[in-house]
């Protein structure tokens, strides 16, 4: 079984070890215990995430954790 976690606001958790075929058909490998997959494109090792997401600022109208406006 292949387990993934998904995040709302970050990569895709795999279980490893991972091989992933790019859009021009050429496989990439990692064969970590985890691996994060980028979702948001950001990333300068895509496919692999490198937490380009971090930078990326929450909606003004997004609550942060426990419902309440995000201050930055």
């Amino acid at each position: 079984m292949c387990r993934i976690r998904a995040d709302r606001d970050g990569p895709l958790l795999v279980e490893g070890p991972v091989e992933i075929i790019g859009p021009d058909g050429e496989p990439v490998v990692s064969r970590r215990f985890v691996v994060a997959i980028c979702t948001c494109r950001r990333s300068r090792t895509y496919p692999w995430c490198d937490t380009s997401h971090r930078r990326r600022g929450k909606p003004a109208d997004d609550p942060g954790p426990g419902g309440t406006e995000a201050h930055e």
